[in-house]
């Protein structure tokens, strides 16, 4: 029996919205780790909590007219339930706006001021002077200073990608009145990350294990490129905690999240009598896991930590940053209906273990985004789940019931033996302690392969069938079920619902990885066989699709806009061709096999497509403002394959890609349905 004592947090969902499948990526992740560790008999708790304290909170119950206290209490239920939904067992699932994540956020604040880290200098920033309120950037709207497209948020552009400051912004105004920022200045406290103390201890902090090789990369990149301090104040009207000593000025919501972890482990320690110093002092044996998205991993691997280590706390031992998703290959979105939140999932597809399964068998310890392909979904939860898993004890478990009394013979050991093996080599184990979830569940269904080949071998439907044989049907049958009993112990982490079912089924305890490898014995009583799990309905899939789509009409104009936003204007139509001379046009369907920056070059990427041929093409194209090279990868596309080449200064073109564009900014690379393959010819 191990005697670990693990710590596990996921990062908190901010209560301005709905868990979207997007979000359960990393619960999920997180729950199958923890499950696994509490198999092996580890101490391990997992807290997490509604991230409750900003603006964005302050505003939507303005609007709602009601308090902040009351939505965020709303929406906890919500999330709560969402996370029930899908087997996100937490041992607490907290908020932010308690007393105790006050009472850490004030400790942590003032140690760090005791230690010279904290600083207060005055900033400008846009001021709202209708609601009378510092704006921030996400609510400043204006004219994009890089490719003039209306109605943009105060740090980013979406439609060309650009980032810059709330002040470059043309024309802006206010997402919250409507009315014209003015810039007035306020000061604020900074947490001093540029300090010596905090770089010399990054430097040693940020590397394996408490970060994974390609985020060490990373943050060595912004800690060489050097680390400003951390802006972590913001002034009334906010909902969240009041500085001490600092009328008027409230933490900033990145500042009280992290510190969310302790404060919901506080409840839990709280309620279960379990030592929070033991955890969290500087000498701590114990260990803490952080799962996060990549996209906040600047803030967990080096704000977080280096607070912790000058604030007298242990720091994390590890920080685990995972990918986004997308659906079908592409970012989620609300006009494909790819955009489902937890809720739509669970009111079309009752049985939330599918998609739990299918993240396992995509995930992997490093931050690569995964893909949620709903066709492949469908596939592979029927295939495995149903064809491979399911079907061991569909097959074998009526001939036991019917023809024994649901008694177990003897099993036959000798055809248990790569069952055995696979259990005392500890591999599947490894995999996910390793958080290898998809290398687990590959070994798992080839043993799955192993136990089916078993059956199909020994066809016990035709033993029940011609009689006389019935000591060889019931050890085939037992045999059966210990596989598939050893099947169900390795998937638990994945499917704790219908492992307990299968438990219940079996009439055995709750499975845990043992010491040795044992059948289950002659005499053993099962229960009668029930289904346990159905098929995927494609048609389940496509309904939910389609009640997730939005229409595409435009919003209206925010109010404070005086330069109405121009009406797409279809450029002239050229001069009418004959189908002769459009024919000699060859478009073919191209897959995207690398797409890459241009060095020295604003507008190109350097593209390498496939249509088929022996070698692969170089096209040229002026996309880069529109496309992330590494999004474009593996997309499929189409392209011009008898243009004469071109000799460009970075190299020969060899064809181009079309795309559409108008007098609106905005670049659209053209792509084929579902099922065209690279080589295709388009008529």
């Amino acid at each position: 029996m191990s005697n670990r004592k693990i710590l596990v947090t996921s990062a908190l969902p901010y209560a301005n919205g709905s868990i979207h499948l997007g979000h359960l990526v990393e619960y999920i992740q997180t729950d199958i780790w923890v499950r696994f560790q509490k198999m092996q008999g580890n101490q391990c708790h997992y807290v997490c909590a509604d991230d409750t304290h900003g603006t964005p909170i302050m505003l939507r119950a303005q609007k709602e007219g009601i308090t902040p206290e009351q939505l965020v209490d709303r929406v906890w239920h919500e999330h709560k339930a969402d996370f029930d939904a899908f087997h996100v067992a937490f041992d607490n699932y907290y908020s932010t706006n308690t007393p105790e994540t006050r009472y850490f956020a004030d400790d942590i604040y003032l140690k760090l001021q005791q230690q010279g880290l904290i600083s207060v200098r005055p900033v400008e920033q846009f001021y709202d002077p209708v609601k009378e309120m510092f704006l921030p950037d996400r609510f400043i709207k204006g004219e994009c200073p890089k490719c003039h497209a209306k109605d943009q948020y105060g740090d980013n552009c979406e439609v060309c990608g650009a980032t810059y400051a709330p002040v470059e912004l043309i024309n802006p105004y206010s997402a919250v009145s409507g009315a014209e920022p003015v810039r007035k200045s306020s000061d604020h406290y900074f947490f001093s990350l540029s300090d010596a103390r905090c770089l010399d201890f990054l430097k040693s902090w940020i590397t394996p294990p408490h970060v994974q090789n390609e985020a060490a990369n990373k943050l060595n990149e912004w800690l060489e490129s050097g680390l400003s301090d951390w802006d972590i104040s913001r002034d009334a009207p906010y909902f969240g905690f009041e500085i001490p000593n600092a009328p008027g000025k409230f933490y900033y919501v990145w500042l009280d999240a992290p510190i969310g972890y302790m404060g919901s482990f506080k409840k839990l320690c709280d309620d279960r009598g379990l030592d929070f110093n033991e955890y969290w002092k500087p000498d701590s044996t114990t260990e803490l896991y952080h799962f996060i998205g990549k996209d906040i991993l600047y803030f967990h691997a080096l704000f977080w930590p280096a607070e912790l280590q000058h604030a007298g706390y242990r720091t994390p031992t590890s920080v685990y940053a995972h990918g986004f998703l997308t659906v079908n290959g592409e970012k989620m979105s609300k006009s494909r209906g790819t955009f489902i939140t937890a809720k739509s999932y669970t009111d079309h597809i009752p049985n939330t273990e599918y998609l739990r399964y299918y993240y396992a068998a995509k995930l992997n310890a490093s931050m690569e985004d995964l893909d949620l392909s709903l066709d492949d979904f469908v596939a592979k939860v029927n295939s495995d789940l149903i064809g491979k898993y399911i079907n061991i004890a569909s097959r074998c478990a009526g001939f036991l019931s019917k023809n024994f009394n649901g008694k177990l013979g003897q099993t036959d050991l000798a055809n248990t033996l790569e069952f055995q093996n696979a259990y005392s080599d500890g591999e599947i184990a490894r995999c996910y302690e390793a958080r290898e979830y998809s290398r687990a569940l590959r070994e798992i269904m080839r043993l799955a392969d192993v136990a089916n080949q078993y059956i199909a071998e020994r066809k016990p439907w035709e033993l029940a069938k011609t009689g006389g044989r019935d000591d060889e049907l019931q050890v085939i049958c037992s045999t059966a079920l210990t596989l598939f009993r050893d099947l169900t112990l390795y998937l638990k982490p994945v499917l704790p619902e219908l492992a307990s079912r299968v438990e219940a089924f079996l009439n055995i305890a709750p499975l845990a990885w043992h010491s040795e490898w044992q059948a289950l014995p002659a005499g053993h009583s099962i229960n009668a066989y029930q289904h346990l799990m159905t098929r995927l309905d494609p048609k389940l899939i496509a309904q939910m699709v389609a009640d997730n789509q939005e229409s595409l009409t435009p919003e209206t104009p925010a109010p404070a806009q005086t330069t109405p936003v121009p009406q797409a204007v279809i450029a002239p139509l050229s001069e009418t061709i004959s189908l002769e001379d459009f024919s000699k046009v060859d478009l073919r369907v191209a897959r995207i096999v690398n797409a890459e920056a241009v060095e020295g070059a604003q507008k190109l990427l350097k593209l390498t497509l496939d249509i088929g041929e022996a070698q692969p093409r170089t096209v040229f194209a002026g996309i880069k403002s529109a496309y992330d090279p590494e999004k474009l990868r593996g997309r499929l596309t189409v392209m011009v394959a008898n243009l004469a080449p071109r000799k460009m200064k970075f190299g020969l073109s060899e064809g181009m890609v079309l795309a559409a564009s108008g007098d609106t900014p905005g670049l659209y690379i053209l792509s084929p349905d579902d099922g065209a393959q690279p080589g295709m010819r388009i008529k």
